[in-house]
């Protein structure tokens, strides 16, 4: 087994103790994104719109540091702060996924960090 700490200026930086995610020999396991702007490390403005499309280009960024892509992920987790936001989360996310949508978890929890409005991680095959 190889493990590798995937990193990359195109996405934010980890805010705490965890890398932007691992491969493990053709497999691609990311942290999970929120809408930080990865110049600024300031959460995006805007509402669940704003902050899905910029949580879903942090993570299209960490997966091709690693040599995959959209079309290479197979599961994703996906974390709101208000399941109320689902359908307009779910219009952003769908654009990124227009092909074949992978597996995916999506739920509802009391808090997010820096208190914004979606997270979500990613399981991929790298190329």
């Amino acid at each position: 087994m190889s493990k590798q700490i995937v990193s990359t200026e195109a996405a934010p930086a980890a805010i705490g103790p965890y890398s932007q995610a691992t491969k493990i020999d053709e497999l691609v396991f990311t942290s999970g994104q929120i809408p930080l702007d990865p110049e600024s490390m300031e959460i995006v403005e805007g509402g669940i719109s704003e902050q899905t499309k910029q949580v879903m280009e942090n993570l299209m960024a960490v997966l091709a540091a690693a040599g995959a892509d959209a079309s290479t992920v197979f599961k994703t987790t996906c974390f709101l702060s208000d399941m109320a936001n689902f359908v307009a989360f779910n219009d952003v996310y769908a654009s990124y996924f227009p092909e074949s949508a992978p597996a995916r978890s999506c739920v509802e929890v009391a808090r997010l960090p820096k208190d914004v409005l979606v997270e979500v991680e990613a399981i991929a095959h790298i190329k």
